[in-house]
């Protein structure tokens, strides 16, 4: 039986075109670049990852994403609009991943490193299912990480059939801590930001995530989160674009 450390990690990119507050998002520039170009490239800076694939969909509207991807050098898997899971699931199995780092395309500005924490953490522990954003305190929105073996999500798939569930890949997961084993991954204090929203949702996120990379860029192409912490904290009025909208959760 192979180590952890040994598994084929992947990197699964949810993403379509078809948002409801921003349809469009995942290739308006930010920058100059998609933001769905921005994600992929902090992404490539995760050195426990073997390999990205974006889990998009079958609609027409999403062939540019498709594009993109060959462009960037990346897998593309296209699948259910509506069934989220099953999409998930297919994109593992076509890239052979043996573990799920589940990304949603929204964490334009994810940092590497804070991934790959969560990815340690996995390969440290025997646990189920490993996360840095269901449990507060937790990291920012826009550095989320979800991990989870391919095998487990393939179990889940046949265990329910809710549109939640199926909508919201690996809610299942940490619903049920009866069946898995969970893991938590807290940030340092000075991370501990919960309801600090640095992730592209709607048109004021664009804004603001448009101000903070023609701040930060210049000084550093893969700014950290420090780096935007920081900035928030001396700019009051980008800090309160990341405070000012309502933010529809899971169970809303």
């Amino acid at each position: 039986m192979l180590s952890r450390h040994d598994l084929r990690y992947e990197g699964i990119i949810e993403a379509r075109m078809a948002s409801s507050r921003l349809p469009g998002k995942m290739l308006m520039e930010i920058g100059g670049k998609p933001s769905l170009q921005i994600l992929t490239e902090r992404l490539q800076r995760v050195c426990g990852l073997s390999g990205i694939t974006l889990a998009t969909t079958v609609n027409p509207c999403d062939d540019p994403l498709e594009v993109l991807c060959d462009k960037l050098g990346i897998r593309c898997f296209r699948g259910s609009e509506e069934d989220v899971l099953q999409r998930v699931l297919c994109a593992a199995r076509t890239s052979d991943a043996d573990v799920i780092v589940e990304i949603t395309g929204d964490c334009t500005f994810l940092d590497p490193d804070i991934i790959q924490e969560s990815i340690d953490a996995y390969k440290e522990s025997d646990a189920d299912f490993v996360a840095n954003c269901v449990e507060k305190p937790h990291y920012p929105a826009g550095m989320d990480a979800r991990i989870f073996a391919t095998k487990l999500l393939s179990e889940v798939d046949k265990l329910t059939g809710a549109l939640s569930d199926r909508e919201h890949v690996s809610l299942y997961f940490w619903e049920h801590p009866e069946r898995y084993k969970l893991l938590f991954v807290k940030p340092p204090l000075e991370y501990a930001y919960p309801d600090i929203f640095i992730a592209l949702d709607g048109q004021g996120d664009l804004d603001m995530l448009r101000r903070i990379y023609e701040i930060l860029y210049p000084q550093n192409p893969f700014f950290s989160l420090n780096d935007i912490l920081v900035l928030l904290k001396d700019n009051p009025k980008i800090y309160e674009m990341s405070q000012s909208v309502y933010r529809k959760g899971v169970h809303d």
